[in-house]
């Protein structure tokens, strides 16, 4: 039955993307596949990705707070492409008759063009002279203060998502996050500290994936029954 369902989405996929065009990244991911792999995307050369690719950490960390409870999707947070370009990413949850996540709808906007035309479009209007002196003036007009800005949706937790290419580097991503203001070598910290970043990177998702457990005691040197206790304690 779950796989009738995500064969719609399928099609939808599709549409979507030759419907809003080139700049529209619309993917979608089976939460029963292995890896919860990529089962079809438009556009992919927004973010270089294909069929059978993995999550993304931002995804994960929605599965991992179980965000599909209170919300039926995220909407306009901050991608960054392997390319550098930041992107207006969404994920819509898409659940099954028990309403359990079964698949995750992504689209991501890669605005880069337009800013391009905007770039053009004012040096033909101010000389450049004027540009260099007023730099606010090539800087995106979207932003607002508090006072005046809309409500927005989902702004609890602000989100930045990085798109990998497979498992392994997703997984060396989340740790290298989880472990960047370290002053210790994680080969050669205590089990106090072994713990806490364990229970980072659980809350990040990592050990939904295949393969996390083996992965996070190479780096810190222990065995895999170190890393199963750590969680263990962390969920008791």
């Amino acid at each position: 039955m779950n796989s009738d369902i995500l064969q719609h989405y399928t099609v939808l996929v599709e549409f979507l993307g030759k419907a809003l065009g080139p700049d529209y990244e619309v993917v979608l991911h089976d939460l029963s596949s292995k890896d919860f792999a990529i089962a079809a995307i438009a556009n992919g050369h927004i973010s270089g990705r294909k069929v059978g690719g993995p999550l993304t950490d931002a995804a994960l960390r929605m599965l991992s707070s179980r965000a599909y409870e209170t919300d039926d999707f995220l909407s306009n947070y901050r991608g960054i492409a392997p390319n550098g370009h930041v992107l207006r990413s969404s994920t819509m949850f898409i659940r099954d008759e028990e309403d359990h996540p079964m698949g995750l709808l992504c689209i991501n906007f890669d605005d880069w063009r337009y800013k391009e035309l905007t770039e053009k479009l004012l040096s033909i209007i101010h000389p450049e002279s004027y540009l260099d002196q007023h730099p606010a003036y090539t800087q995106p007009l979207m932003q607002k203060t508090e006072e005046t800005s809309a409500p927005q949706e989902n702004t609890a937790a602000p989100i930045t998502e990085n798109f990998s290419m497979d498992i392994p580097a997703l997984m060396q991503k989340i740790f290298d996050d989880a472990t960047a203001s370290l002053e210790t070598p994680v080969d050669r910290l205590n089990q106090f500290e072994r713990r806490e970043i364990v229970e980072q990177l659980n809350e990040q998702g990592l050990f939904q994936l295949k393969g996390a457990v083996s992965f996070v005691a190479r780096k810190f040197s222990c065995s895999n029954a170190t890393i199963y206790r750590y969680l263990s304690e962390i969920s008791a």
